[in-house]
């Protein structure tokens, strides 16, 4: 590990996840698609609450807010976040209370993610047409008048202290090819509130990785206020500042590809569909319909186009969402018996 790294050992954490997460290769999904050799981050299985990304980034801010002194979390996601799902089960493990302010209506009965925030004591403030940011402030201020500290965790737990997880998350990775003596040329992930993706890029800089970090965009197209890429460069930069590293990111050091937006955030199409049937009946795993099915629909789509070669290794970070799957279930059902 470099030596500027180590400094990751100083930094506040608590141990959440179950570490380091498998490096499987998908071998029949690679004879499904003829394409470079293929291999999964397991980021679904870091235990918390059913797993996922979001577990690595809380390591770090719930040890945050125990450091400040906090009582309750607060936070925002969509209504089937996962984000938030994770984050009401790490406070529950660590004694806070939580808050979690979720974009629009109540739904009756609660399934998915939602009914896990239920289970884990979460208390749920739906904001129905309000802007989530707005409702988060007011959140917090109602928190401290009952006499509480509140915890403010922005949407997707990406904010340098929430990133460093993958910073680790990176070095792990390239500590697990190193001991199978392998090399991705490419690695896919879903991209999206940015953490997982700036903290990939700052292990990627500081492992010396050489290859390829595609992001594969799941909400945000190319906007004209503030390019996606230069809230990237800026996080990045903040974490590796966090991380004691003295490096500078710019919109340049990353790829975002937002070819596969659909029907936009949350819609499943056919390409997250089609993704979610071939990893699950090729090789038993479940993708979710709007993070990691659409990552990987956008794989299987550029190996289907042959922009790798056989003779490639790509890695795809599966960063969880499985429980999602149940408030989709009018979408994934078939008409009729699978092909045989």
């Amino acid at each position: 590990m470099p030596p500027a790294m180590r400094l990751l050992d100083g930094l506040p954490r608590i141990l959440l996840a179950h570490l380091p997460t498998p490096l499987e290769e998908l071998q029949r999904l690679e004879v499904s698609l003829g394409g470079p050799r293929i291999f999964i981050k397991r980021d679904d299985q870091t235990g918390l609450a059913f797993g996922g990304n979001k577990t690595r980034k809380l390591e770090f801010l719930i040890a945050d807010a125990l450091r400040n002194g906090a009582t309750t979390v607060v936070t925002v996601g969509s209504a089937q976040s996962n984000h938030c799902r994770q984050t009401a089960a790490a406070a529950a493990r660590a004694g806070l209370h939580c808050e979690l302010v979720l974009g629009g209506e109540e739904t009756t009965p609660p399934t998915g993610n939602v009914l896990l925030d239920h289970v884990y004591g979460a208390r749920i403030h739906w904001t129905g047409m309000e802007r989530r940011g707005e409702r988060l402030a007011e959140v917090a201020d109602e928190v401290r008048s009952r006499g509480e500290r509140p915890y403010l965790i922005p949407y997707g737990g990406s904010n340098p202290v929430g990133a460093i997880g993958y910073v680790v998350a990176m070095l792990e990775l390239m500590d697990q090819l190193k001991e199978r003596h392998l090399s991705a040329d490419c690695i896919f992930f879903a991209s999206s509130s940015g953490g997982t993706h700036a903290g990939l890029t700052v292990g990627a800089r500081a492992a010396g990785y050489a290859g390829a970090l595609i992001g594969i965009s799941i909400d945000k197209g190319e906007r004209s206020d503030v390019p996606y890429e230069e809230e990237l460069a800026d996080l990045s930069t903040r974490t590796a500042a966090r991380a004691g590293m003295d490096a500078r990111f710019v919109p340049g050091d990353f790829v975002v590809k937002y070819d596969y937006l659909g029907g936009g955030y949350g819609v499943m199409g056919e390409l997250e569909r089609d993704a979610i049937a071939l990893l699950a009946r090729t090789e038993g795993i479940l993708l979710d319909p709007v993070y990691t099915g659409r990552a990987a629909g956008a794989m299987i789509d550029m190996v289907r186009r042959g922009d790798f070669s056989p003779q490639e290794t790509v890695v795809f970070i599966h960063t969880g969402g499985g429980p999602a799957l149940f408030a989709y279930a009018s979408g994934l059902t078939p008409a009729g018996p699978p092909e045989r």
